[in-house]
């Protein structure tokens, strides 16, 4: 087995770790960041972006930018979070063949599988820089109360982005598991975890290098993106009283009014009150429009007061589920960006009657426990156990639409659990078993996973065939169902498939389209690689030529000056690699001249 990366999918950002001689290392990305935008971008040529480049060109690109497409992951198009997420994103979320939500940038419409695929590829390729060497083998975490059918899009998006997945784990597992071998100290420890998209709430119990999920709860549809959901709503509310006009009906407006909150939010962590400036922010009868709005801490606040509070409930449900109260926690590990907020770090630590522990990076931390987690199965990370749980019930429909449950939630995986089930009328040839997961008592309220037919029953009374039903949960929470009739000794089984993801077909068809495309996917990424140092370069250039200008002979000024204007204008009118490698070899000539100067003035001075 070669090296295991590991790597956290985020909402918002992702990131990756890796086990290197006796250390977790987590790697910079090609922008020298150690976490990377969760962001896909489809330019005007055609030519796809992703990560911090993505992120830097939404405003003007919004419709053709993709952002937090992990809550759309496993999703049906009219399930009602996807419903309410369609009104506050700038692209459009459309309905697939089989009923899913898919995205659809420059008219062509994609799967969230494929679109995560991308940003996964990103992290393999930060791996393989820093390394020197191929990562195929990853440990992906996902949200502590992801279903069958989320989990399983996940690992579909490993398989497209060219990765083995061996491990799906949680991501508030995978925070205490890095927090646990780190710091060696026994306990029951909460993890809090609140990230861009979701929130989890994990239990677990830390004991001689036994890491056991005692129960879990959480909100796939509560984290960052709803706090500034919260602010845009203000901010949009105001100015339509004031002027008239109603923003979110704007899409670059919106665009820009989501990434003003979210700086805002980032900066009241840390100050007492900061200011929103949007100039021309659209335009009226009377002309330009613009939004300032100063926002203290407290307002903000109060303004999103609710969503912390609502993440509570889950903290609740998780004791009760354990058997726990709060004065048996020993720790309070907060993960994700969100906790960076004072409102939560206060309202975790009143919760639980102590401080929360903030040693850990909230950003990292999860990368570091999945990177743990691949040093464990490579034996590099001994005298360590992982035992994780599932996060919803699962069942069966039986007669009259009732669900009836064969394994609840918070049950230690990996698992196999069987029961014995009849026919319901005379006679009857076969049977139809039907997988759900959820929590309600009817088949109507909780979601579909699977139909299959077990057949060729031998004619009997109802109630008088035995069929065997087989729930299996692997290590990675994925399902596999068996139905054996015990009189024939006929069995079926099926590997329960996202019901909204992707068949092996859609798989495959993917995979092979990447391979036709890699030699300009690897030419599209020397282009965006020859842009970046273009940018840089013209940026330092710019301001050595105002700082120096007046120690420079004209000349010099003046081929400067044209080096610019010419790499200017091939970056504007995105020409392709040759003419950015020219304009880029014409700059640095210059440059060079540049310093020439500098550096002799200097030595003349001295």
């Amino acid at each position: 087995m070669g090296r295991v990366i590991g790597i956290d999918l985020g909402t918002t950002n992702s990131c990756v770790a890796v086990f290197v001689d006796g250390e977790i290392l987590v790697l910079a990305n090609s922008e020298g960041g150690r976490t990377t935008p969760s962001v896909v971008a489809f330019t005007e040529s055609g030519e796809r972006l992703v990560g911090q480049i993505a992120k830097r060109q939404a405003i003007t690109n919004w419709e053709h930018t993709a952002v937090a497409v992990k809550r759309l992951i496993g999703q049906r198009f009219d399930a009602p979070a996807v419903v309410d997420t369609r009104s506050h994103v700038s692209y459009e979320i459309v309905p697939s063949p089989t009923g899913d939500a898919w995205i659809r940038l420059r008219g062509r419409d994609y799967s969230p599988p494929e679109i995560s695929a991308w940003v996964l590829k990103k992290m393999k390729q930060t791996a393989e820089d820093y390394l020197g060497e191929e990562c195929n083998d990853a440990i992906v975490t996902v949200p502590a109360h992801f279903n069958d059918a989320q989990r399983q899009a996940t690992k579909d998006a490993g398989r497209i982005a060219g990765l083995n997945v061996l491990r799906i784990i949680n991501e508030p597992t995978a925070a205490a598991l890095a927090y646990g071998t780190s710091h060696g100290r026994d306990g029951l420890y909460a993890v809090y975890d609140l990230g861009g998209g979701t929130f989890d709430i994990t239990l677990l119990q830390m004991s001689d290098g036994v890491f056991e999920v005692r129960s879990t709860s959480g909100d796939t549809f509560l984290g960052g993106e709803d706090f500034d959901r919260l602010l845009v709503d203000m901010l949009s509310k105001e100015f339509l009283e004031a002027k008239g006009i109603e923003l979110r009906e704007d899409r670059m407006a919106l665009q820009r009014l989501k990434e003003a909150a979210e700086k805002a939010k980032q900066e009241l962590s840390s100050a007492t009150g900061t200011e929103i400036n949007l100039p021309f922010i659209t335009s009226g009868p009377q002309g330009p429009l613009h939004l300032i709005r100063s926002i203290s801490r407290s307002e903000y606040e109060g303004i999103v007061e609710e969503l912390v509070e609502k993440t509570l409930g889950p903290c609740r449900d998780a004791l009760k589920a354990a058997g726990a109260k709060t004065n048996d926690i020993d720790e309070v590990i907060l993960v994700g960006g969100m906790t960076r907020m004072p409102l939560v770090q206060a309202r975790v630590g009143e919760f639980f009657g102590r401080a929360p522990n903030r040693e850990v990076n909230p950003d990292e931390v999860v990368a570091i426990g999945a990177a743990t987690q691949g040093g464990v199965m490579r034996g590099e990370v001994a005298d360590v156990l992982l035992l994780d749980v599932t996060p919803l019930t699962l069942g069966v429909e039986t007669q009259g639409g009732i669900f009836t449950p064969l394994i609840p939630r918070n049950s230690t995986i990996p698992i196999t659990v069987s029961e014995i089930f009849t026919t319901a009328v005379d006679n009857q040839p076969f049977v139809e078993v039907h997988v759900l997961q959820g929590e309600r008592a009817l088949v109507r309220d909780n979601v579909s996973l699977a139909r299959f037919q077990l057949t060729g029953i031998a004619p009997a009374p109802r109630g008088l065939p035995q069929i065997d039903v087989s729930f299996h949960i692997d290590p990675n929470g994925l399902v596999e169902v068996t139905a054996r009739d015990l009189g024939t000794g006929r069995e079926t089984a099926v590997q329960v498939n996202a019901a909204s993801g992707l068949s092996e077909a859609d798989i495959y068809r993917i995979v092979e389209e990447a391979d036709a495309r890699r030699i300009d996917d690897e030419s599209q990424r020397e282009l965006v690689e020859l842009r970046n140092k273009a940018e840089g370069l013209m940026y330092t250039s710019e301001r050595s030529l105002q700082e120096y200008a007046s120690v420079l002979p004209a000349s010099d000024q003046e081929a400067v000056l044209s080096a610019l204007a010419y790499c200017r204008q091939v970056l504007d009118q995105h020409m392709g690699v040759e003419e950015v490698r020219g304009a880029l070899s014409a700059l640095e000539d210059a440059a060079y001249r540049l310093a020439d100067a500098m550096y002799a003035n200097l030595g003349g001075q001295g």
